[in-house]
């Protein structure tokens, strides 16, 4: 077992016996010399406490007999207890991975989802339910520096839309990168009783009012020709002799 094992596992025990105790103390009678060593070192790094000869004496008058050493997790100790176990349910997040797809978040990426969870309870349109959850305990792959999560559609969607705030305030590239790289978009609901149109229904509506301008040109009717007047034909009485028959004539 490695050193912070062993150490976590020292801090387990003081907290465990201690609850069981009532006290929060853990006594001489449960942990063996060695295991007291280990806990002297631990105190010396902040996570365990030693009882002084007060709480001996106060401890001794409760269990009627005397108690010659004593310890308990400081608030220390107890914060890194609650961590720990926070990060094992992240390192255990891969096998959930049948629940939601993975996505893979850069540290500016990060930093803007949880500005958006930081704004819950004064947003209109809250994120979606897990999503913090999946957030917090998001493993971090240091060797490419990237948040890994297990997220659902619906999770998906609405990191979409705490990016699209993040766009609209000025920061667009985390926005244009998840956008590019998981092909997910916000964009606001329809009007009620109205469905988004697609991009099959898009085209087909266009081909046919393509159909109806083109048969409409076909049908059309072409232009009335206008009626030549008396005055305007050549062989009108108006217009006189041909002069190429009055010169005949005139020979």
């Amino acid at each position: 077992m490695r050193n912070w094992e062993s150490a976590l596992s020292v801090l387990e025990a003081l907290r465990e016996r201690g609850q069981a105790a009532g006290h929060g103390w853990t006594l001489d009678t449960e942990f063996l010399l060695p295991h007291q060593r280990h806990v002297i070192a631990l105190a010396g790094q902040g996570l365990v406490e030693l009882a002084r000869r007060e709480d001996r004496a106060e401890l001794s008058a409760i269990e009627g007999r005397s108690i010659r050493w004593a310890a308990r997790p400081t608030p220390h100790g107890h914060d890194t207890l609650t961590y720990t176990r926070l990060r094992s349910r992240a390192d255990r997040a891969p096998a959930d991975a049948a629940t939601g797809r993975v996505v893979e978040l850069i540290p500016s990426q990060m930093a803007a989802r949880r500005v958006f969870l930081s704004l819950t309870c004064q947003l209109k349109i809250p994120p979606a339910a897990g999503l913090a959850e999946q957030v917090r305990t998001a493993a971090c792959d240091h060797g490419i520096k990237r948040w890994r999560m297990h997220l659902t559609e619906g999770q998906i969607a609405s990191v979409a839309y705490g990016f699209l705030r993040h766009r609209i305030t000025g920061f667009a590239a985390e926005a244009n990168r998840f956008t590019r790289e998981y092909d997910a978009t916000y964009g606001p609901p329809p009007p009620d009783g109205q469905r988004p149109p697609t991009a099959a229904t898009v085209h087909t509506e266009r081909q046919a009012a393509d159909e109806t301008a083109a048969r409409a040109s076909r049908c059309r009717p072409l232009p009335r020709a206008r009626p030549v007047s008396e005055a305007s034909r050549p062989d009108s009485p108006r217009h006189g002799p041909d002069p190429a028959t009055v010169n005949t004539m005139a020979r």
